[in-house]
């Protein structure tokens, strides 16, 4: 039978050689990830690139005319165009004026309808006198 310190001695062996294994796959697996994240990069600049090239190119052939030069299918030539972020300039703020927006359309006016205050009669009075109830009549 194995001895207190031997037993932590063979544990302590597997855990090193464990211990390094894992250590080399995430260094591995870091500097892959690096490397990748760089080559996507420079592919997402290489398209950029296309689709501006492609656009400018638009004045004077079209994506057929261009595929058949070039030997790149007319389908890979729109993505890149279609994938290209058009570069925009700086957008004017207007000016913040007093007027009303032109834009909208005029508010129509509204006249007032004469409705009564209450549409129910008034309540009985209570010393009895034989009065008449006024009901306001519904004006339409």
């Amino acid at each position: 039978m194995a001895t207190a310190e031997e037993i932590e001695r063979r544990v302590e062996q597997a855990d090193t050689a464990r211990s390094a294994k894992r250590a080399a796959a995430a260094q591995q697996v870091g500097a892959l990830a690096q490397r990748r994240a760089a080559v996507a990069e420079q592919l997402a600049d290489l398209d950029e690139q296309l689709g501006d090239v492609l656009a400018a190119a638009g004045d004077v052939m079209d994506l057929d005319e261009l595929a058949g030069f070039t030997d790149v299918s007319a389908a890979d030539l729109t993505r890149w165009l279609t994938a290209r972020k058009p570069h925009r300039g700086k957008r004017k703020r207007p000016a913040a004026t007093m007027k009303s927006d032109t834009n909208r359309a005029p508010s129509t006016a509204r006249t007032p309808t004469a409705r009564p205050a209450s549409t129910q009669p008034a309540p009985a009075r209570a010393d009895g006198a034989d009065t008449p109830v006024r009901v306001p009549a519904e004006v339409a």
